[in-house]
Formats: C-alpha cells, sequence, structure tokens
C-alpha cells in the first residue's frame, strides 16, 4: 500500500482517541477491503463521523479518498486540509462531471474511492441512493465494489453515554451483466442499510429537533405517495 499523504495521517490521528478509545471502535470484514487496485466503497452516512471512522477504520490497507461535499471547501482552511488529504469536491444535488472524471483518474491509477450515496448525512431520514458511486464503479474496468455499514458513530458526542462504533466491510459486489449504475448503488447501499437504519445524531437538543424534521419528511414523502 502506497503511503497516505501526511495531512491524511495527521487528521486520522487526531479522530483515533475519539473514535478508537471513546468509541470503542470495533472493524470487521477488513479483509474485504483490497490492498491495492481500483476500489469504490459505498457506505450509509448518519453522523459528520463517518468520514473520519472510515478513514481510521481502512488506513492498515487503504487511503480511502472520499467525494466531499464542494460546500466544505467554503471555508479556506479546511479545503487546504480537505486538498492535503487528497479529497474530491463535487457539487450536491447534480451530476459533476468534473468530480466524477476526478474519481475515475484516481480509480484508473489504482486508487481506492470513498462514497457516501446518499449525499449527506441522513438525519433520521431515508433518502435515495445517487447513482454516482455506480458510474464510478462501471466507469473503470475489474474496479472492486463493496459497501461499508458504520453504526454507533452517532453516539460519539453523545457524552456521557459511551458509544460502540462498529464499521463492517462487506464482501464485494459484482456487477450483473447490463446492470445500470443505479440499479448496482441500490443493490449495494440496499445492503448496508438493512442492518444500519437511518439514525438521529447529535445531543438531546439537536436530535429533538432532527427527530421532527425526520417525521416531517417522512410525511412529506408518504403525501407524494398517496398522490402517485
Amino acid at each position: 500500500m502506497t503511503a497516505p499523504p501526511f495531512v491524511y495521517r495527521v487528521v486520522m490521528a487526531v479522530g483515533t482517541p475519539a473514535a478508537k478509545w471513546w468509541g470503542r471502535m470495533e472493524v470487521r470484514g477488513l479483509e474485504n477491503l483490497p490492498a491495492s487496485g481500483p476500489t469504490v466503497v459505498m457506505a450509509n452516512h448518519d453522523s459528520q463521523w463517518d468520514p473520519v471512522v472510515a478513514g481510521i477504520a481502512a488506513l492498515r490497507r487503504r487511503h480511502l479518498r472520499a467525494l466531499a461535499k464542494d460546500s466544505l471547501w467554503k471555508n479556506p482552511v479546511v479545503g487546504t486540509w480537505l486538498d492535503g488529504m487528497g479529497q474530491i469536491p463535487i457539487a450536491r444535488g447534480r451530476g459533476d462531471a468534473n468530480a466524477l472524471q476526478a474519481a475515475i483518474d484516481v480509480l484508473r491509477e489504482g486508487g481506492c474511492i470513498g462514497v457516501f450515496p446518499e449525499g449527506t448525512v441522513s438525519r433520521g431520514r431515508t433518502m435515495r441512493f445517487l447513482s454516482g458511486a455506480g458510474r464510478l464503479a462501471l466507469a473503470v474496468p475489474g474496479t472492486t465494489v463493496l459497501g461499508l455499514r458504520i453504526t454507533g458513530q452517532d453516539d460519539i458526542v453523545r457524552f456521557p453515554v459511551r458509544p460502540r462504533v462498529l464499521v463492517e466491510f462487506l464482501p464485494p459486489v459484482t456487477p450483473r451483466e447490463g446492470e445500470s449504475a443505479v440499479a448496482l448503488t441500490n443493490r449495494v447501499m440496499t445492503e448496508v442499510r438493512a442492518s444500519a437504519p437511518p439514525v438521529i445524531p447529535g445531543r438531546a437538543k439537536t436530535a429533538a429537533k432532527l427527530r421532527r424534521l425526520a417525521a416531517e419528511h417522512a410525511a412529506e414523502k408518504k403525501a407524494e405517495g398517496d398522490r402517485g
């Protein structure tokens, strides 16, 4: 494995005490993550801690380069650190051809791309899976595709309740003949979400607000279904 950039290793080292010690993080299925070659990892997204937890879990085998929402680069300090980590900015909510091409170039060089196909933190909502992860996986022949299931990370901030973080690298998935990018993404993420339903992150006050918003979101979805 090529050593990750210095900045990446620093960020993972800073996050390690919270994830590994306080979070009692357990990693399963790391052997499913190839040590080399083009790889796309699709993960659920229920906490701002997800990128750090995923990166720490994968660190012994891969430099996990994430597609991250471009708004994070609005803060020049944060943007500088993200660039140093090798992360790739992507515009949320629309096809970002430049970001996808940058990720494809990484895959062609044998790199590993991490994607949150829900596009943002779930905040307890059931989200639609975006097709970008599947498009990346299908763009480079021989790419390994696998799901990453993260649970317990939403409790990291709920002091004094101590969390128990579990990170599971699921067995690789082989794209089916003629399978579309949407279908591939849905297949991987349905397996990820099977044992990791969306949860509400944050401490009590924030969680209560998000729980109300999640209920409103669910009601809107139901109303749309009834009208359809």
